[in-house]
C-alpha cells in the first residue's frame, strides 16, 4: 500500500521547513513568491493533500457549517439546499442539515450561547419558530446569516428578497390579464409570519397602487405554505357566493393545490380562474398546467449566504452586519397566459 504524502515529504523535496510548507498552504502572505511556486511545484509533484480536519481542529474549527431549515420535504428549501453545499464544499466546508418543523424551542437551541461545541463552526439559519425578539438574543460568537423575512438586528448578516416588490408584481399580473376579483392565499398574521404577512402587504399595494380597494375578505390564511392547505383554502374560496377570477398563491405548492382544487370543480385554468404562486421549484414547471411564478434567485441566495458565513468564521474581528437582497423575476407560464 502506497504511503500518504506528508507535509514532512514536501518540504524535503522543495528543500524548505516543514512551516514554510505550512504557511504556502494555508495562504500565508510571509512568504516569497520563489519559495511558494517551489512548494507548490513540490505540492503537485507528489500529490499532497492536506489534512484538512487537523487543520481544522488545530485552528479551533471543525470545517463544517450548519443549515437550519423549517422542512426538508418543501422543495424549495431542498433546492436550496443543493447549492448551499455546493458553494460550501468550494469554500472548503462540509454542511451539516437539521430540519426544526418550526418548534421555537429546537431553533433557539442552535443559536443559544455555547451551542457549537466545535460541531459547526458557524449557522445559516431559516427560522420559522422564532420571532425577531428571539433571534436577537443568539449567541454573538455565534457566526449566523439568516435566511428569509427577518431582518438582522445588526449581528448577524440576513439574506432574503424584497417580499413587498415581489408580491407586488405577481398581483399586478393578474390585474393585468383584467382580473378584478383576485384573492391570496397564505396569510399568517401572527408573530413569526412575517414572510406571509410582507406576501399580504404587496398584495395590497399592488391593488392600492391602481385606486382599487384589495378585498379582505378574498385573503385567506393557511398553516403552511403547502398543496393540502392550498387546496383547502382554494375550496373555501370558491363556496363563496362571488368566487374569485384569480388567486395569488404564497408558494408553489399552495398555488399546485388550488390548481387541483380548480380542476376537480370542474374549472379551467386560467380561463375561469388564474393562479400565480411564489418559489419557482421545480414542480411548477412540470404540472399541468404549469404554474406562473416569482423566482427568487435561490443560487444568489445560497452563494451569499455561505460567502458571508465563511467570512464570518474566518475574521479575528466580526465584520458589520449587511442586508443582501438578492434578485427575483417574474415567470409567466400556463397557469396565467394558458397553453399557447
Amino acid at each position: 500500500m502506497r504511503r500518504e504524502v506528508t507535509l514532512r515529504d514536501v518540504a524535503e523535496l522543495a528543500g524548505v521547513s516543514s512551516r514554510t510548507v505550512s504557511n504556502v498552504v494555508n495562504g500565508y502572505a510571509n512568504v516569497t513568491e520563489r519559495t511558494r511556486v517551489r512548494v507548490q511545484r513540490a505540492v503537485e509533484e507528489l500529490g499532497y493533500r492536506p489534512n484538512v480536519l487537523a487543520r481544522n481542529l488545530a485552528q479551533g474549527r471543525s470545517g463544517q457549517i450548519a443549515l437550519v431549515v423549517p422542512y426538508l420535504d418543501t422543495p424549495y428549501f431542498s433546492e436550496l439546499l443543493q447549492s448551499v453545499i455546493r458553494a460550501a464544499r468550494a469554500g472548503g466546508y462540509n454542511v451539516l442539515i437539521d430540519q426544526t418543523d418550526g418548534d421555537p424551542e429546537h431553533e433557539r437551541a442552535f443559536i443559544a450561547h455555547g451551542s457549537r461545541r466545535l460541531l459547526f463552526d458557524g449557522i445559516i439559519f431559516s427560522p420559522l419558530g422564532l420571532d425577531q425578539k428571539a433571534l436577537a438574543e443568539h449567541d454573538p460568537n455565534l457566526p449566523l446569516v439568516v435566511l428569509g423575512e427577518r431582518s438582522s438586528d445588526g449581528t448577524f448578516d440576513h439574506v432574503g428578497i424584497d417580499d413587498v416588490a415581489a408580491s407586488r408584481q405577481a398581483t399586478e399580473h393578474l390585474l393585468d390579464l383584467g382580473r378584478r376579483r383576485p384573492a391570496a392565499i397564505g396569510d399568517q398574521p401572527y408573530a413569526t409570519g412575517e414572510a406571509a404577512q410582507l406576501r399580504t402587504q404587496g398584495f395590497r399595494e399592488a391593488h392600492l397602487a391602481r385606486g382599487l380597494t384589495p378585498r379582505e375578505d378574498l385573503i385567506i390564511g393557511t398553516p403552511r405554505f403547502n398543496r393540502k392547505d392550498g387546496a383547502q383554502a382554494m375550496a373555501f374560496l370558491l363556496d363563496r357566493e362571488d368566487p374569485p377570477d384569480a388567486v395569488f398563491c404564497y408558494s408553489d405548492l399552495v398555488a399546485l393545490g388550488a390548481i387541483h382544487t380548480l380542476i376537480s370543480r370542474g374549472l379551467r385554468v386560467p380561463e375561469d380562474v388564474a393562479v400565480i404562486g411564489y418559489d419557482d421549484i421545480e414542480d411548477g414547471a412540470y404540472s399541468n398546467p404549469s404554474v406562473s411564478t416569482i423566482s427568487p434567485d435561490k443560487e444568489m441566495i445560497a452563494t451569499s449566504a455561505v460567502e458571508r458565513l465563511l467570512l464570518r468564521i474566518g475574521s479575528a474581528t466580526p465584520p458589520p452586519a449587511v442586508e443582501l437582497r438578492a434578485p427575483h423575476k417574474l415567470i409567466i407560464r400556463e397557469s396565467t397566459a394558458g397553453r399557447r
